[in-house]
């Protein structure tokens, strides 16, 4: 079948579809009367892409207006209670009284006014990560990191000018992780400082948050109090552990410090009287049971610990409390059937759904709780933001808000669901992409996408593994859950683990059989591509089934024992797998490396060199025992992108390549290197 008739979309463009601005985070005012989204668009060179702030009518009536823009951009929206619009920016000071800085500073807090010019209200030595608001008070907290030695700002900068003249680079570690994703850790580690808001007096140190750990900040209402994230790091798995702290924001007196044994507490926020934290606390895994995730709320005073959805089977993502005081009301959204609806947890338990499908971010709530905003980003449209009843009945359909980008055109195909059963009689389901004009009489090939984590689940947009421009190519794009998937209860995690190898591989088999049997599509022309653990699977498919013409593993784990000692994350993989010396029957039993003379299949191999979470080795060992084995591959390498291919070009570059080489191998076409390979 040949690329989908009709006209040419943004999706038949891979130029047009990767300059196609990005809404993210959203922000609202106190009086609900302004909503701010940060939006993402390429830079003028086309090389980068660039945040910036847009208005959005909360109505949804006018058109988005755009509030800044700078070469560096802006990002975190937030409001202060007098409506000033806060965010951080690294762009230039150009306040003639201010200190020129270097342009290595990083980050600054900046405050811009519903009239006037912004200007920096709060930088840090290295450049500020995160920050939180006072909702009553307008103090702020930020976070920004201290060198070991260095007591407060002052000296932290001293000491790194040191290390700069000197041209010291060096980081020594004595415990805990050394590298997160695609960054090293360290020397320099994450604190706490509060400040009032519009007052120059020094800010008060209020704690250290570790290294590598998932950070945050917030205060509470009157700003009396600060929430934030604390990593413990630890010689041994068990010892590496995320907590919550509450501290006093006028002293740093520690007044609470949330951590138990077997559990990570992360995401925290204050209640609105301050007297209560609410967080993820996620029960940590071993090797005979799957972690576990829920909200709980933690009583400053006596430590009190309440699971806020003990019923709920799945795990809740991004919530947000209510503002009115005495109300205990919340909103979260989370995976669910192919979908990541928006809830609401009433004060007696209640969990109610109340988006029917798509998926949605983490919501903001007017200063009455009577009114919701988030961005949907279901499978099959852009992502934009909508306006959804805070107190309303189930499965609404939200009201869209206009933003940038929020129309990318027609869809070249349709989506459909693909139901059956495995082999274990659990019900499996997927999404799958279909082409216009596929059909028994012209049937279309079949590419196979295996999502990652394995935690994860298809069930909203993405723009590094998007179906729809191999849909506009002609092809029908399956989207499995298999076991390990999210938003199917915790029995579907249950049934494939420690066998990454196994149900989950049995399960994709069993779902690519039931898309196969539908007469629309082409069950002799069939890939399958997978990053991360997608990228895992991908090997692992490539050692058991010659069934596909070509599979493209991306970022993709090939020997789990080599990879259990060199990930940034090994202490979490060991906790799966065990000890590779005393227990290595599940890196014997699910290492594809093992099984490399097995490949037949035409491979196609991406790894970028910065990827801490896979490192590079596990895809030049892949591409070497390929070529040791005779197997036709080709190996795309990217020197300095990461886990995950980020720029503009970069993005386009691996789309043309990862299309070229199915058209060549599953079409049967003349391969097409790309122009700027």
């Amino acid at each position: 079948m040949a690329e989908t008739p009709g006209e040419t979309t943004t999706f038949h463009d891979l130029s047009a579809f990767f300059a196609s601005p990005r809404t993210g985070a959203l922000a609202l005012s106190p009086d609900g009367s302004r909503l701010v989204a940060a939006v993402q668009q390429l830079n003028a060179e086309g090389t980068a892409y660039v945040s910036g702030l847009w208005e959005i009518d909360p109505a949804g009536e006018a058109g988005p207006r755009r509030l800044t823009s700078s070469a560096k951009g802006e990002s975190a929206p937030a409001f202060a209670p007098d409506g000033t619009l806060l965010f951080l920016s690294g762009r230039e000071n150009t306040d003639p009284a201010a200190e020129k800085g270097d342009g290595k500073n990083g980050a600054t807090l900046w405050a811009l006014p519903e009239r006037g010019e912004a200007a920096q209200i709060a930088s840090h030595p290295g450049g500020i990560g995160g920050y939180g608001i006072a909702r009553g008070t307008g103090a702020f907290a930020y976070s920004g990191g201290l060198l070991p030695g260095a007591a407060d700002a002052e000296a932290h900068e001293k000491l790194r000018k040191e290390r700069e003249k000197a041209k010291v680079t060096a980081i020594l570690y004595e415990a805990g992780p050394t590298r997160y994703w695609d960054s090293d850790l360290g020397p320099e580690e994450d604190h706490v400082f509060v400040r009032a808001l519009g007052t120059d007096a020094a800010p008060v140190l209020a704690g250290r948050q570790g290294i590598g750990g998932e950070g945050g900040v917030a205060l509470s209402a009157d700003g009396t109090r600060v929430v934030f994230g604390r990593a413990v790091a630890g010689r041994v798995p068990a010892e590496n552990r995320d907590t919550v702290v509450v501290a006093d924001a006028a002293t740093g007196e520690e007044l609470r410090v949330v951590d138990r044994p077997g559990f990570q507490y992360s995401g925290a926020v204050l209640t609105a009287d301050g007297s209560a934290v609410v967080c993820h606390r996620l029960k940590e895994e071993t090797y005979e049971t799957p972690y576990d995730v829920t909200l709980v709320r933690v009583d400053v005073a006596s430590g009190e610990e309440t699971d806020l959805l003990p019923e709920y089977d799945n795990w809740p993502g991004g919530f947000v409390l209510s503002p009115v005081e005495g109300d205990d009301t919340l909103w979260f959204s989370g995976d669910e059937q192919g979908h990541c609806p928006v809830f609401r947890r009433d004060a007696d338990g209640t969990v109610t759904r109340l988006t029917a499908s798509g998926a949605y971010g983490a919501p903001v709530v007017s200063p009455d709780a009577r009114t919701l905003y988030t961005v949907a980003t279901p499978v099959d449209a852009a992502p934009r933001p909508v306006r959804l009843d805070a107190a309303g009945g189930a499965d609404q359909t939200p009201a869209p808000l206009r933003a940038p980008g929020d129309d990318l055109g027609t869809l070249p195909g349709a989506l459909t669901e693909v139901r059956t059963t495995g082999d274990d009689g659990h019900p499996l389901r997927s999404w799958l992409a279909v082409p216009e004009g596929a059909s028994a009489d012209n049937p279309a090939p079949l590419i196979v996408f295996v999502h990652g984590g394995p935690q994860s689940s298809w069930n909203a947009w993405t723009w590094r593994w998007n179906p729809w421009p191999f849909v506009a190519r002609g092809y029908a794009v399956l989207m499995p859950d298999p076991a390990l998937s999210t938003g199917y209860g915790q029995r579907m995690h249950e049934r494939g683990w420690g066998q990454w190898g196994g149900q989950p591989y049995r399960d994709l088999m069993d779902l690519t059989d039931a898309t196969v049997a539908r007469p629309d599509i082409d069950e002799t022309r069939t890939g399958l591509a997978g990053g991360s653990y997608g990228g895992y699977m991908a090997n692992r498919v490539a050692t058991r089934t010659d069934r596909f013409k070509a599979i493209m593993s991306h970022a993709g784990l090939w020997d789990l024992r080599s990879f259990s000692g060199d990930t940034d994350a090994s202490w979490f993989f060991q906790r799966i797998f065990g000890d590779p010396l005393t227990q290595p029957e599940r890196y014997t039993e699910n290492s594809p490396s093992l099984g490399a003379d097995r490949i037949s299949t035409p491979m196609l191999v991406i790894h970028g060199a910065k990827d801490y979470r896979v490192p590079v080795g596990q895809g030049m060992a892949l591409f070497q025992d390929l070529q040791r084995f005779e197997v036709p591959v080709k190996y795309l390498y990217f020197p300095d992108e990461n886990h995950w291919i980020l720029k503009p070009n970069h993005s386009i570059v691996w789309y043309e390549t990862v299309l070229n080489f199915f058209d060549e191998k599953v079409k049967g076409r003349e391969w097409v290197r790309p122009g700027l390979l």
